[in-house]
């Protein structure tokens, strides 16, 4: 049986969320978190998973185009600790390369521009960060 998973791309200012369906198969965006402190926004997100009755977070991890990992990966990894600790639920971390770029890409070719845009791209890069995990974690 499939988990309800949650999706996070966390940024500075603005965090994305996306939750899966019941079976695991599609991504949904649910919005973002405007949030600059990290105490409130880990909160928050603790919030969101329990009203959206998840079981596991994926949260996207910043690894730089050359695979190693730099200063904004380790933040999201002391993220992902404090997280595991607030909610008590199993915290992935999962490679986000090139997923703002293609949320971008999205939202050139679907025509979205100025502050929708804005309010758009993150939500849509947690999207694309947890339907890559479902898709690269499914049995074929």
């Amino acid at each position: 049986m499939a988990k309800k998973i949650m999706g996070i791309d966390y940024g500075e200012a603005r965090t994305g969320i996306a939750v899966s369906d019941a079976l695991g198969l599609l991504a949904n965006g649910v919005g973002n978190i405007e949030e600059r402190d990290i105490n409130r926004l880990i909160n928050k997100i603790a919030e969101k998973a329990s009203e959206l009755s998840v079981e596991m977070l994926v949260l996207g991890n910043p690894v730089n185009m050359n695979g190693t990992l730099g200063p904004k990966s380790e933040k999201v990894a002391k993220l992902a600790e404090r997280l595991r600790e607030k909610t008590g639920l199993p915290v992935v971390l999962f490679d986000e390369r090139c997923t703002t770029m293609a949320a971008h890409k999205f939202l050139n070719e679907t025509n979205t521009r100025g502050k929708k845009r804005k309010g758009v791209v993150d939500t849509l890069s947690a999207q694309i960060i947890l339907q890559n995990y479902m898709d690269s974690n499914r049995m074929l």
